[in-house]
């Protein structure tokens, strides 16, 4: 580590400068952007980083992509080194198998110039809403290669000393259904990126260029400082754990598994996903990029908020990634629905950490940004469109040692919000009849899981495109320390005939007018024995129609009278049957483990 030689206040207030800046940017984008996954849903990101590409800043957005946005801009560093930049460079880039994740999210950098040396990089991520590929959206979840999944944007000069790149514009209008949408997005990440520009302008202009570089240098040390003390809280140790992702979109009833050991060595951590299953067929492989992106979220969250977002986070941390794995695929394997392995590397890894910081991690979350893309030909003005449809993206929070989850709210890795229903049914041919809470979808436990949703939307007008993109159909949320898995979720389309199809989580399907769908998805799982539950807590979610009366008496053994009055002599009695039909409790996750050693098999919930 460097020494330090600004002093401690001046190093705050750059500090807290910068991730005003960060934030700045964020609000930039997002209020600037054309398409409702950005300007609604929030998916994008921004960061800022010295001129060496290590993270000195992050805006408040999606860990996932701030994780990702690294690798981006290390390779853009390394393809484009400082003695070839100028001021009014603009560089781009989304290839997964070179600095990007997958094709939808498009890094854009600009590098910072003051007084003629390049000093920092102001960069953004966005996903956007349709770049080609076979189905609309570009995340066909049945792709076996990265070429049918839309256009490939190797690192390369948007602008040249502020000579826009023609021909790539045209490239980038000509392959996307929704033009206007993506070009209107990248416009709106040049402009985050500049806004970032003007601020570390400031920035250096009030410090000076060298105080400037040298503060950023030395809050990354300050970060790595406060981590390695973070993580010496930690206990030393071995911890694995594994988890499944339903399938892979192409060979539907073949569960794929996720595997992570992680050692805890003073102030190190390792985390080694060899057991993970080789590279998949289909569209669900993570290229190291996002596979790192969800390693730096957990290590970020079993540390303290209060530490610099910074490089200086992730310089304790090493990771095994076996070659040719659904963790570290390689090309041409596809990779567009990369986003649920993403959310079970999470899982896994809190699966880990829940072993050595038992009363600090929760049970397993709903585990899935479920997302159900529809996209057509809108007869009604013969415009192309690609929507989410205005659902919620995410089910409800795991259960936390002493609280419960929280109801329909994106975790870990994912931070979006919904896309309002009502933007939806103005811009697109799509109805959303009910959006409600699922009763009974969160685990039991002495802390209840939060609650994911059901919600039911039809087809107004001609026909579309259905690409489900989901998990947990067959694989429920874990509960940990006797608390029990959350339901698992499900899509069911209803065809004009009154006939039903239950559709896997990972399919292409035609959708005619008039058809619906009904969405379930999973809520959080519990964390802690239900018998412990007060019986209070359970009437009162029984009130407010978040349990059953049959779950209440099932689960948690509490008895209530048809005025939802508690039996507390019943409760008692049913409480004492129900512990001598289960026996103690001496497992740390309810995940189907019995049947997995029985049978060698992983189980399905």
């Amino acid at each position: 580590m460097s020494t330090v030689t600004t002093d401690p206040i001046t190093l705050e207030v750059i500090r807290n400068r910068l991730d005003v800046i960060a934030d700045e940017m964020e609000m930039t984008l997002l209020k600037s952007a054309f398409s409702p996954v950005i300007k609604e849903a929030l998916d994008a990101s921004a960061a800022l980083f010295d001129r060496e590409g290590r993270t000195l800043a992050q805006a408040a957005a999606l860990p996932a992509q701030l994780g990702m946005i690294i690798t981006a801009v290390n390779r853009l560093v390394e393809i484009f080194p400082s003695d070839t930049l100028v001021p009014g460079d603009v560089l781009i880039l989304n290839d997964p198998y070179d600095g990007g994740t997958h094709l939808p999210d498009i890094t854009i950098v600009e590098p910072v110039f003051f007084e003629g040396k390049l000093v920092a990089l102001s960069a953004s991520l966005a996903h956007h809403q349709d770049v080609g590929g076979k189905t609309p959206g570009s995340t066909p979840p049945d792709a076996t290669e990265i070429f049918a999944e839309g256009l490939i944007i190797p690192p390369l000069k948007l602008y040249s000393a502020g000579e826009p790149n023609l021909t790539l514009f045209e490239i980038m209008r000509r392959n996307s259904r929704t033009p206007e949408a993506l070009l209107g997005d990248i416009d709106a990440q040049i402009a985050c990126n500049r806004v970032g520009a003007r601020g570390l302008l400031r920035l250096c202009a009030d410090y000076g260029a060298g105080r400037f570089i040298q503060a950023g240098h030395e809050l990354m040390d300050y970060a790595e400082q406060l981590t390695r003390q973070a993580i010496a809280q930690v206990p030393d140790g071995v911890y694995s754990f594994h988890d499944y992702v339903d399938y892979d979109g192409v060979e539907l009833g073949k569960p794929v598994k996720i595997a992570a050991t992680v050692t805890v060595a003073s102030t190190d951590i390792t985390v080694d996903f060899s057991g993970s299953d080789p590279q998949a067929h289909g569209a669900i492989n993570s290229v190291p990029s996002s596979t790192r992106a969800a390693v730096c979220y957990v290590v970020r969250a079993i540390t303290d908020p209060d530490i610099p977002n910074n490089d200086g986070c992730f310089r304790p941390v090493s990771i095994v990634f076996p070659e040719r794995s659904v963790v570290n695929p390689s090309k041409p394997a596809a990779v567009s629905v990369r986003t649920i392995t993403i959310k079970r590397i999470v899982d896994v890894l809190l699966g880990c950490f829940a072993q050595a910081l038992p009363e600090r991690i929760h049970a397993a979350s709903c585990g899935q940004l479920a997302l159900m893309v529809l996209g057509g030909i809108d007869p009604r003005n013969n415009r192309a469109y690609v929507t989410w449809q205005g659902l919620p993206t995410a089910g409800g929070m795991g259960a936390r040692p002493a609280k419960d989850g929280i109801d329909v709210i994106d975790t870990d890795v994912t931070n979006l919000m919904n896309e309002p229903v009502e933007a939806t049914e103005m811009d697109y041919p799509v109805r959303v009849h009910h959006i409600r809470l699922w009763t009974d979808s969160g685990g039991a436990g002495q802390y209840r899981g939060g609650l994911g949703f059901q919600a039911r939307t039809e087809l107004l007008r001609g026909d579309a495109t259905l690409v489900v993109r989901r998990d947990r159909h067959d694989f429920a949320p874990w509960g940990v320390r006797g608390g029990q898995p959350a339901p698992t979720s499900g899509v069911v389309q209803t065809h004009r005939d009154g006939s039903q199809t239950n559709l896997p989580s990972k399919i292409v399907v035609p959708v005619k007018t008039g058809e619906t769908l009904d969405i379930f998805t999973s809520g959080g799982a519990g964390f802690g024995d239900p018998l412990q539950r007060a019986p209070e807590a359970v009437r009162a979610d029984v009130a407010d129609g978040r349990v059953t009366r049959l779950a209440a008496e099932r689960d948690y053994g509490v008895v209530l009278s048809d005025d939802l009055t508690i039996d507390g002599a019943a409760t008692e009695q049913r409480r004492a049957e129900r512990r001598a039909e289960r026996g103690p409790i001496n497992w740390i996750f309810d995940r189907g483990e019995a049947y997995e050693r029985a049978t060698g098999q992983p189980a399905r919930c």
